[in-house]
């Protein structure tokens, strides 16, 4: 007789869960509340960096089990106490020593907080994805299971091992990552894993962001209100001369706040490509201002403004950025050059949240933003 696909324990109706992300919970919770069992979210991710993605993270998760009616309980983020824990397998290639061990590291306190709520079993989405180690995630989970039941306590909470893949779970999952309208990353959250994965290459990081924004499409222009929200308290008191830019459709759209700057006197300026290598400033006053020019970008048609030394303030878009201010951009380089001989001058990066990610690839002569909005 063939044996269904997922097998609850006996006698479990009730399990803590350790969510590493929304997207990968959706389909869990989903059939476990088909099935009798109340899951409770615990969200322990000390591994993700940097915390801007870590919050991100932890807020999509949230807002998913508040729009179901579940309880969600957020584990503290220390991922220095990560760091150490791991100290040494920094070099290990995925699947290897530093990912169980990462495992066993957040199991174990998923497994003492099932001891302290009373829940008899605890389960990990984790093994939901296909590539993680179901392996490893047993072992951990059980040494998680060994390590609690040693313990002086009034409950020592079982690990449910269970391919979370099965039954076409994981098919479900990825329906439900688009109609949620889920933030999803390509990268399990740690440096290391970004580090040594694809997205270190250039031409393939902008390709996940490509996919990235296809996937959000819905969401862009939300994001982009909050983006000019928080530029329009953060930079509108401290400037008087900005370089702005006029956004493609796939960029933070930030014309309300051109029209806001204009409006209150600021000196607002917008590039203008003259070559394959180089752009020229001029200054914006009105849509009038404005004419189709290269890559189909909106350019000024005023007067070059040549007093760099006014400027205060740059709002550069780019593809991705990273916690250092490292940012990637379409490849051109017009910004690095022309940022490389502009007088000393505020650079904040305009990003939607998804393109912040652990690590962007550096080179000597990319310029490093002082912010990142997203």
């Amino acid at each position: 007789m063939k044996q269904p696909a997922i097998v609850i324990p006996e006698g479990c109706n009730e399990v803590l869960l350790h969510a590493c992300c929304a997207p990968c919970s959706s389909a869990i919770v989903e059939w476990l509340l088909a099935n009798g069992v109340q899951p409770t979210i615990f969200y322990y991710n000390p591994n993700i960096y940097p915390r801007e993605e870590y919050e991100i993270r932890k807020q999509e998760s949230k807002r998913h089990a508040e729009s179901l009616g579940i309880r969600w309980i957020d584990g503290d983020y220390n991922h220095q106490e990560w760091l150490q824990g791991v100290c040494g397998l920094e070099s290990e290639p995925e699947r290897g020593r530093r990912c169980e061990q990462c495992f066993t590291l957040r199991l174990k306190e998923t497994a003492k907080k099932a001891s302290e709520l009373g829940i008899k079993y605890f389960a990990t989405t984790l093994a939901s994805s296909r590539w993680k180690s179901l392996e490893q995630i047993e072992r951990a989970g059980l040494a998680a299971e060994k390590m609690v039941s040693s313990q002086p306590s009034a409950l020592s909470p079982r690990f449910w091992a269970q391919n979370w893949r099965k039954g076409g779970l994981q098919e479900r999952r990825n329906q439900l990552l688009k109609e949620l309208h889920f933030y999803n990353q390509q990268y399990c959250g740690c440096e290391f894993s970004a580090r040594q994965g694809a997205a270190l290459t250039k031409p393939l990081l902008r390709q996940q962001m490509r996919e990235a924004k296809k996937q959000h499409a819905d969401q862009l222009a939300k994001w982009s209100a909050d983006i000019v929200e928080k530029l329009t308290s953060s930079i509108l008191p401290h400037t008087s001369t900005i370089l702005c830019y006029w956004p493609l459709p796939d960029e933070p759209d930030i014309r309300q706040l051109i029209n806001t700057l204009v409006n209150e006197g600021k000196t607002v300026l917008l590039p203008k490509v003259t070559g394959d290598v180089t752009m020229t400033l001029h200054r914006y006053t009105s849509p009038d201002d404005l004419a189709e020019g290269a890559f189909h970008i909106m350019e000024p048609t005023t007067a070059a403004f040549t007093d760099l030394a006014q400027i205060d303030t740059v709002l550069v878009p780019g593809v991705a950025f990273d916690a250092a201010g490292h940012r990637l951009g379409r490849g051109r380089g017009y910004y690095d050059r022309f940022l490389a001989t502009c007088p000393p001058v505020r650079k904040v990066g305009i990003c939607f949240p998804f393109q912040r990610v652990a690590e962007v690839p550096f080179e000597g002569h990319d310029i490093v933003m002082d912010e990142v909005i997203a």
